[in-house]
């Protein structure tokens, strides 16, 4: 697959750019927060981790795997509000999976929500892609939210579905087709 090319995504809310390793700082300090730690357990703990991860993001972007963005706020590119990615990219399958997260001093304003439509209409028009799904726990609504918000339908719960945490979690799993962003 070819490497995806970083995109330029922004609007009155939110700018996506590549990570950076000033970044990392703030990285772990989101990944500290105990309603991130609730729902994800991904997440790198120490600086060398998270430079490590950042290095194999970049590796995913150049295979065409996936590309992970900072959400940061518009007017100073230097505070970053959480995360966003196209992952699981199969662009002969036309199909592609979002994830985002946000630090706590970002919830309830949006960014999210705009994030993903950015990344969405990107993934539609630029990638040509049939089909993108969110996938994310049943006891997280406010990222179920976000996914309805932008137009994806929930088509089921998949029992079992990911490891987590030692056991097995189930994931809500909602899809959008072209023209159906919101």
């Amino acid at each position: 697959m070819p490497a995806l090319r970083v995109p330029s995504l922004a609007d009155d809310v939110v700018v996506l750019r590549p990570w950076r390793e000033t970044d990392v700082p703030l990285q772990l300090e989101a990944f500290s927060d105990p309603f991130f730690r609730r729902f994800s357990d991904w997440a790198p703990q120490t600086e060398a981790a998270a430079r490590a991860y950042l290095d194999s993001q970049e590796q995913a972007r150049k295979r065409g795997e996936q590309i992970g963005l900072a959400l940061v706020e518009p007017h100073d590119h230097d505070v970053v509000l959480g995360g966003g990615s196209l992952n699981d990219v199969d662009l002969e399958q036309g199909r592609a999976a979002i994830g985002y997260w946000l630090a706590p001093h970002a919830r309830g304003r949006g960014v999210a929500t705009h994030a993903v439509r950015l990344i969405a209409g990107w993934a539609f028009r630029d990638l040509q892609l049939a089909r993108l799904e969110i996938t994310c726990g049943p006891d997280n609504p406010a990222s179920q939210r976000v996914a309805e918000r932008c137009g994806f339908t929930r088509e089921g719960v998949l029992r079992a579905h990911i490891p987590f945490k030692g056991t097995r979690r189930a994931t809500v799993v909602f899809s959008l087709l072209p023209g159906e962003l919101r």
